[in-house]
């Protein structure tokens, strides 16, 4: 199968990106952040999630995050809502998109929120038919499609058997996310395989962890099988709280570097969002983690010093 001329790079960040971070990020730093993205072309921006401050206070301020953004015309703005409380927040946010989610591994969804699978993706259904309602997109998360920090590996079987039910409650777009960052090429392309299946291709997305360094080729991967959407984040922050030793999403500048590389057209300008990722990295003290990120803002910095 031919790679895709163009991708969709979902930017996540702001949300997935900040949402371990100890100390509380200021608002207005992550209202800066999402504008910066927004300027550099995003056609999404995971912006905040409207989840319970007591379980993830750094996301105790998404209204505010979300009613200080500029938003860019054509632009989608997500939020994370697991209840139809933070779904109310969402509406009143004005929020173009909810995200909900359901794993793939049945030990992580006990162990996280003492449920089965099928038990947890029905509670979404309340929240998903009052998305429709009002007019909202809904995009499905499946955690744990390659790998489980509790079980280990995780059937396709199971992947498959997620983007039915998320296909049933009306998901416009289901993420495949490798959680823990423990997936390879092969597998990546024998989940998308099977999954497009049940679920259309140009509706399904890659969602990968870096922390064995495989990110970058299963994106390459997930190309080969025609997927066409993407996730990523700026400077590569994130992690998951659940996924000991789990490093945050791939670098957003790294999958931009490759694209360019590729031909294949995102529409996001690489040097706006590499700044970006040197904003966020120096506004929280975290060290950036994106390769290409760091390659450019030396080679930048070696061209004007020698200017």
């Amino acid at each position: 199968m031919p790679l895709p001329t163009a991708v969709k790079i979902v930017e996540v960040g702001p949300r997935d990106g900040l949402q371990n971070e100890k100390e509380f990020v200021p608002t207005a730093t992550k209202i800066e952040l999402v504008n910066r993205l927004s300027a550099a072309g995003f056609p999404n921006i995971e912006a905040a999630s409207f989840v319970s401050p007591r379980w993830v206070p750094q996301m105790a301020d998404g209204a505010d995050v979300m009613a200080g953004i500029e938003r860019r015309a054509g632009a989608i703005y997500s939020v994370l809502t697991p209840n139809l409380r933070g779904f109310e927040g969402a509406l009143a946010a004005r929020a173009d998109e909810i995200v909900i989610f359901g794993a793939a591994s049945e030990a992580f969804s006990q162990k996280n929120i003492n449920c089965s699978i099928a038990e947890s993706i029905e509670r979404f259904a309340p929240v998903a038919q009052a998305a429709k309602e009002h007019g909202l997109r809904i995009r499905g998360s499946v955690s744990c499609s390659l790998g489980c920090p509790y079980q280990g590996e995780v059937s396709v079987g199971s992947v498959v058997d997620v983007v039915e039910r998320f296909a049933a409650l009306g998901c416009d777009e289901i993420d495949i996310a490798d959680t823990i960052g423990v997936g390879t090429a092969r597998r990546v392309r024998d989940v998308f395989e099977a999954v497009t299946k049940v679920f259309p291709r140009e509706r399904l997305s890659g969602h990968f962890h870096d922390t064995y360094g495989q990110a970058l080729a299963n994106i390459y991967a997930a190309l080969e099988e025609g997927i066409a959407i993407f996730h990523a984040s700026v400077a590569g922050l994130g992690g998951c709280p659940y996924a000991k030793g789990a490093t945050g999403n791939v670098a957003t500048e790294d999958v931009l570097y490759l694209m360019n590389g590729l031909g294949i057209h995102t529409g996001v300008d690489l040097n706006q969002v590499v700044a970006a990722g040197d904003f966020i990295s120096n506004a929280i003290g975290r060290q950036n983690v994106s390769r290409a990120g760091k390659a450019l803002l030396a080679k930048t910095r070696a061209e004007a010093a020698c200017a």
